[in-house]
């Protein structure tokens, strides 16, 4: 059987993986050049590709006719994308014989787009996934082969639960190969009632929300933690980027306001929507603080978050 894969990131180079394990004829990856000034903490596809002999590619855009000519010629027997970042058109999903299939980081039909893992902390999910599907012009919308589940606990961060949906999809794609090798696999539509399509995150929807609970505003300290770029705040006219956090209660807020304060044992927000959070891992203005270094500067004043 022969593949052309369209693949990235620590998913890409694991489901890579599973396919030259099982021999499948991987006869070109289509990947992406990493973004100058980009954080690249995850591993490279192309780096695995290499040390197998698999020609690489990297257009700007995979849906050109140059493209679809190379990949029409390579006849191939599947088209597998795993955490490539641009859209599959009808032409190029037509290709292959046996179809075209993605692996997407939620479970289906739930948090279909863009950054499923963050988007599923944010909203407090206490699981997730890797769906296998059939790709169609509309994404992440079409029938499912295979699907795992993991769990999301309650202090875990975006990264935790990455590395979960990386395992679950290796595991996923694994058990559906053999299946699709000899044509048997099933597919199950997908009911697109249910669940809802999701949007990219950026830099600045970060932001605290001090208006929010407790619980809301750790979900998202989790779900921006490092390597994504961390939620933010202002404190004393200074930004405060406040990388871990857990709930110490939800109790009501009568106060109808958010504070910082800090003493012996750490620093803390009693947030307006209720409840209480010690923050740790804290950059204020550009730099790491320590919570003994914050409780010393200061004091034991409470300071008002807006």
């Amino acid at each position: 059987m022969r593949a052309v894969v369209f693949a990235y990131h620590n998913v890409g180079v694991r489901c890579l993986s599973v396919l030259i394990d099982a021999g499948i004829d991987v006869a070109l990856l289509v990947t992406h050049q990493d973004a100058l000034g980009e954080l690249i903490w995850f591993d490279s596809v192309a780096e695995l590709a290499a040390r197998h002999d698999i020609r690489t590619i990297t257009p700007d855009d995979p849906n050109t006719p140059e493209i679809l000519a190379q990949i029409s010629a390579l006849a191939p027997d599947f088209v597998f994308s795993f955490y490539y970042k641009l859209m599959l058109k009808t032409p190029l999903l037509a290709l292959p014989r046996c179809g075209a299939l993605n692996m997407h980081g939620s479970l289906l039909p739930y948090y279909r787009g863009r950054v499923p893992v963050n988007w599923a902390i944010i909203h407090g999910e206490t699981q997730t996934g890797a769906t296998l599907h059939y790709m169609t012009e509309k994404p992440d919308a079409g029938a499912i082969v295979d699907q795992t589940a993991v769990p999301i606990l309650a202090n875990d961060t975006a990264a935790d639960v990455f590395g979960k949906v990386t395992c679950a999809a290796e595991i996923t794609l694994h058990r559906a190969l053999p299946a699709l090798i000899a044509g048997t696999a099933a597919a199950k539509p997908q009911d697109l009632s249910l669940g809802g399509y999701f949007g990219g995150r950026r830099p600045e929807h970060g932001k605290i929300d001090w208006s929010l609970s407790a619980t809301a505003i750790h979900n998202l300290i989790r779900a921006v933690a490092p390597p994504y770029p961390g939620a933010y705040t202002s404190l004393l006219g200074k930004p405060l980027r406040i990388l871990r956090s857990r709930i110490l209660d939800q109790t009501p807020n009568s106060e109808a306001k958010s504070v910082f304060f800090c003493d012996n044992h750490g620093c803390y927000a009693h947030c307006k929507g209720g409840g209480t959070l010690q923050l740790f891992a804290l950059e204020w203005d550009g730099h790491a603080v320590s919570t003994s270094e914050f409780a010393s500067t200061i004091g034991d004043e409470a300071i008002l978050l807006t």
